[in-house]
């Protein structure tokens, strides 16, 4: 797994892209599903990345046994769960506790993306607006359409975009469901989060404990990894604080990478089974540096600007984008990036069959089930 590298004059572990890989793939319980509930795993991975609605429910498919679309959807009605606005200014599923707290330790963040709009806000008092916006979606929930009606009619000149970014940026909005529900619709609608889960935000925590949290999910890791999942700077000092309860290791371009003592850190050759993920899937997120998980000549190849294609891991790595298409029979078509062998592609059958079977109704009412391999081809022409 590691071998020792003189780097700078210091003796340091080296891990490998592989080894790195497969430590994360074990935190991110890809190696293997695990029987964990849906929350505890929400927690565990510290949110999932939700910019549209059903690759939450695809996330944890890939991540635990026997998993059912509707435990996480009745999570979500519960308030157990939430769509939120945090980490690199993303939608994301978290569980109530960490909305209310990883959202404001991300408000620096947010306020940074606020100036990118002043422009449009010249002459508009933000106090104002978040005091505006908040009684306003505390009334009833609001869609985005509708706090621009408003708050134009306070600031009509003001750009409308700029406007609706502004209350999304001053204030916790969450996505009230039935948004998010898997078998349900519903347009987005807004409300805080403190008053839709009935209690008040946290204060600013200090960052160290969400420090710990990312390692043990995508550990190990660099700072600049963490900024980069978390859309925060300035967090060498929380590593140096951190460093005497953590290990060290290198990568190969000598980048030092941190971790918990105790984290699972598995044999580079530990079998990794295929597994299908959506389009934004945290694990390929998570690091600057994601050549542990995809390889440098298949860096872009799983998306371009906003388009995300789900994604196929192979022996652990990005190797093929896939889609799913209704009808009869359901088809999963799986472009490979690479040759698959006859034995991979026989366990990326196996794990697509699987995979409908769960999330479609493809198998109860007879349609069946189709696997159709074919060359890359950008699904975005």
């Amino acid at each position: 797994m590691a071998v020792k590298k003189k780097t700078s004059g210091v003796q340091a572990p080296v891990l490998s892209p592989r080894a790195l890989g497969r430590a994360t793939l074990e935190r991110q319980l890809l190696l293997r599903r695990t029987t964990m509930g849906a929350e505890d795993a929400v927690r565990h991975l510290v949110g999932l990345q939700a910019q549209n609605t059903k690759p939450p429910y695809y996330q944890l498919l890939a991540r635990l046994e026997g998993f059912d679309p509707a435990e996480l959807a009745g999570l979500m009605e519960s308030r157990d769960l939430v769509r939120i606005v945090t980490l690199r200014s993303t939608i994301h599923t978290h569980t109530a506790d960490d909305a209310l707290t990883l959202r404001p330790l991300v408000q620096e963040a947010r306020d940074r993306e606020l100036k990118i709009f002043r422009k449009g806000l010249v002459g508009v008092d933000l106090d104002r607006l978040r005091d505006l916006s908040r009684a306003y979606v505390e009334e009833a929930p609001r869609t985005p359409k509708e706090i621009r009606e408003r708050l134009l009619t306070e600031w009509p000149d003001a750009d409308p975009q700029a406007l609706s970014t502004a209350a999304r940026c001053l204030l916790p909005l969450v996505q009230i469901t039935p948004r998010g529900v898997w078998g349900k619709s519903g347009q987005v609608a807004l409300t805080t989060a403190e008053h839709w889960l009935g209690r008040p935000s946290a204060p600013v925590p200090a960052p160290d404990g969400t420090v710990l949290r990312y390692l043990a999910a995508f550990g190990p890791a660099s700072v600049k990894d963490m900024q980069s999942w978390a859309g925060l700077t300035r967090l060498r000092e929380v590593f140096e604080r951190l460093r005497p309860q953590l290990v060290t290791f290198r990568d190969e371009n000598g980048v030092e990478l941190f971790d918990l003592p105790d984290a699972p850190r598995p044999d580079e050759d530990t079998p990794a089974p295929p597994r299908f993920l959506p389009e934004f899937d945290n694990v390929l997120l998570g690091h600057a540096d994601r050549t542990r998980v995809i390889p440098l000549p298949l860096k872009g190849r799983n998306g371009v600007g906003n388009q995300a294609y789900g994604s196929v891991l192979v022996d652990g790595f990005f190797a093929a984008i896939w889609r799913l298409e209704a009808g009869a029979p359901t088809t999963v078509t799986v472009q490979e990036l690479r040759p698959f062998t006859a034995a991979e592609r026989d366990e990326v059958t196996d794990e697509a069959v699987a995979l409908v079977s769960v999330m479609t109704k493809a198998t109860t009412e007879g349609n069946g089930v189709a696997v159709r391999f074919a060359p890359f081809v950008d699904f975005g022409d």
